[in-house]
Order: structure tokens, then sequence, then C-alpha cells
């Protein structure tokens, strides 16, 4: 993460969850699920602007995402790709997530949660298999979420 304090990680453990990741709070995981967190120094509307912006999306999703409308379809160069299930402005967006062409289809869900000046951006990815291809799902989420962060402007 940068040094930019109006970025911290969050995360919240439950009784089946183990808790990793850095020394700025880390994330959650669950059997199928990995739950990370940030707090931006942005208001909601702001941080919403920023999620579906081209710089937005790409920080998040990969390179080359772009997000249409509930429905449509959505591919970063990298390889991630999925359709948007739901689509809320100011509060909530769930795509679909395969990993590369080949991988099971996952359930990636963002929401933004308003705290006045600054909001926080919680990153759920479920339905997680051992057959998924990417061995760092946290990792990935936590580096994207400093990514969307770090290109907030």
């Amino acid at each position: 993460m940068s040094s930019d304090s109006s970025a911290t990680a969050q995360g919240e453990v439950d009784d089946e969850s183990v808790a990793t990741g850095d020394s700025e709070g880390g994330t959650t995981s669950t059997a199928g699920t990995v739950h990370v967190s940030r707090e931006v120094g942005a208001p909601v509307e702001q941080v919403w602007q920023h999620l579906i912006s081209t710089a937005g999306t790409e920080a998040l999703l990969g390179p080359g995402a772009r997000l249409g409308g509930k429905g449509e379809s959505w591919r970063s160069t990298d390889g991630p790709h999925g359709v948007v299930r739901s689509y809320h402005p100011i509060e909530q967006l769930r795509v679909s997530w395969h990993a590369d062409d080949d991988a099971p289809a996952s359930l990636v869900d963002l929401h933004l949660v308003d705290a006045g000046e600054s909001t926080t951006v919680d990153v759920t990815h479920e339905r997680l298999t051992a057959d998924d291809p990417h061995p760092d799902v946290e990792g990935h989420w936590s580096q994207a979420l400093d990514r969307f962060a770090d290109s907030l402007t």
C-alpha cells in the first residue's frame, strides 16, 4: 500500500475464519470465500464514480476491463472475465468471475459503505473452489484495492 494514510486495510474475522495478510489489517477467508476491505479517503459518490470509470474498473478487474449494465459481459486482457450480475449505483456491484477461459465461475461482490468523508470498499469473492487457477485470491484482491485506492484522485 502507498504511504498515503487515506487508505487503510481492514478485515473481519468470525469463528470459522482465518485472518491473513499484511500488517495493516489483512483479509478474511473462510472455506470458499475471501473478504478484503479498504477505507479510502473520499466520499462514497466520488468512490462510485471512480469504480465505474476506466481507471477504477481496470484497477480492480484488470487491464482492458469495462463495466456495462446488469447482464453485460466484461473481460480483462489478462484473462479474467464475467458478467455484471447486480448494479446498484453508489452502493453495490456484483460480477461473475472466471480467472481464465477454463476456470470455474465464482462471484465477486463489491460494496461501498458511506462513512461521510471516507468510504469503505468491501470485496467479497465467493464460490471459490480448489480448481480455481489463482493460488492467492486474497493477495490478488488486496493488491487490486491498493491500486484502486492509489488511483483515486
